[in-house]
């Protein structure tokens, strides 16, 4: 009498096919929260680079503003916080006529704050 005939699967088989299946979704699901994480992380440095940009072309304006140029009273250290951001500059060695200006911007995110610096030069 013929008990079994060969063909399908073992249970041991099927236990094993079931762990490497559980272990490749979970190795799925940890790297999409890590791929949403530096989504998240990637929108936070685009919105520092924005405000960056945006207060490096507020002070050219400011610096060309005024007769003789970087003489406005704007053309100072100063601050500014927006919502989950803060910046700050400064300028490096005032009375030459290549102004440097140190641009450093905060921004707060779930698991910290990252800060970003820019030094440029205005002809003056």
């Amino acid at each position: 009498m013929r008990v079994g005939s060969g063909r399908g699967f073992t249970i041991v088989e099927s236990l094993i096919a079931a762990l490497l299946l559980s272990l490749g979704i979970l190795a799925l699901v940890g790297s999409a929260a890590l791929a949403s994480r530096m989504v998240g992380r990637g929108g936070v440095s685009t919105r520092a680079a924005f405000a960056a940009a945006s207060r490096m072309e507020w002070l050219r304006r400011v610096a060309a503003s005024s007769v003789p140029a970087c003489t406005s009273p704007e053309w100072r250290s100063g601050s500014a916080v927006g919502p989950g951001l803060a910046e700050s500059w400064e300028l490096l060695d005032p009375g030459l006529p290549v102004q440097q200006v140190r641009l450093v911007v905060r921004v707060r995110h779930p698991t910290g704050t990252s800060v970003d610096t820019i030094v440029t030069g205005f002809l003056c």
